[in-house]
């Protein structure tokens, strides 16, 4: 969680300046979200993960230099500096790739699920969707057929309140989203977007029903983003002081170190120790993304499509 928290917050810093090309939506303050549900995931089982994906992408194990280094349009960026901010990739590690058609991923998913089954290897495939992308016929169609089909499939919702710029009280037609889910006959098991240990239960349960025949489930987490949209989003549609209480009350990182040193799993130094760990990696991340070359005219053609 703490790697992708200094990630986002250091991509927000170099879009700022100029330094990472083209649009760009961050993940901060939804860490527990992904992390949870990969922890629970190995290489062998598929994410498709949304326009908002870094978050997933790492929590999956996508090499964080690569990354920086395809932000930043870069050669050996991890999909070639061609991908860029919303089509990160890295089927090595089980990441189909982000995604920047809302709700686009889940029939992606879907398929990979339909996969997982036919060669029965005992392996799953999950999608990431926010409350923006719950509303999407896409969705609806990718969460029947998986009923339909007894697909291995985890379907993650992520209500972080917002719906590119507006509220998911007003963009959402039903009072309640659990039981829209419920209508097409997938379990849902709720958790605390804020906490990794209510994100890492949930993904168990939902695995417990894919990995043994049971079909489709999902998980839905409450949760909040800390930026805009996108990057230079002023927010104007959010209440004043919205952000800082949620930073203050409801951070996932200060409720895992709290919980940590509660339990006595690992102490202060410790938990100041691994931070001092996560912020070399990005400031070296960052150094080597700015002084790696540039795609080349002959690489415009060169792994635009994988066939797997």
């Amino acid at each position: 969680m703490k790697v992708i928290r200094e990630f986002e917050d250091r991509v927000n810093t170099e879009c700022l300046t100029g330094a990472i090309p083209g649009f760009t939506h961050l993940y901060s303050g939804q860490e527990a979200v992904a992390v949870g549900a990969c922890e629970q995931l190995s290489d062998d089982d598929f994410i498709i993960s949304t326009h908002r994906g870094h978050g997933h992408c790492i929590a999956k194990g996508c090499d964080v230099v690569g990354m920086m280094k395809e932000l930043h349009a870069r050669r050996d960026g991890l999909n070639g500096g061609k991908g860029g901010s919303m089509h990160i990739a890295d089927i090595a590690k089980g990441m189909l790739g982000a995604n920047g058609i809302v709700g686009a991923g889940s029939p992606i998913a879907l398929g990979a699920a339909i996969a997982c089954k036919l060669r029965g290897e005992g392996k799953v495939a999950a999608s990431f969707v926010g409350d923006g992308a719950s509303n999407q016929g896409t969705v609806f169609e990718a969460m029947n057929m998986a009923v339909v089909l007894k697909a291995p499939k985890v379907f993650i919702f992520e209500n972080n309140g917002y719906s590119e710029h507006t509220g998911s009280s007003y963009g959402i037609g039903c009072d309640d989203v659990v039981k829209r889910i419920e209508g097409f006959g997938i379990p849902v098991f709720q958790a605390d977007g804020f906490d990794f240990f209510s994100v890492y239960d949930a993904m168990a349960k939902a695995l417990e029903v894919a990995r043994h025949g049971g079909g489709p489930s999902a998980i839905y987490c409450t949760t909040i983003r800390y930026f805009g949209h996108f990057v230079g989003d002023p927010q104007l549609y959010r209440a004043k002081g919205e952000v800082e209480q949620y930073r203050d009350e409801s951070c996932c990182l200060k409720n895992f170190r709290a919980r940590m040193q509660a339990s006595g799993e690992l102490d202060l130094a410790s938990l100041d120790a691994i931070d001092n760990e996560v912020g070399a990696l990005i400031e070296r991340a960052v150094n080597e993304a700015r002084n790696a070359p540039r795609p080349q005219p002959e690489d415009l053609l060169k792994n635009v499509y994988d066939n797997y």
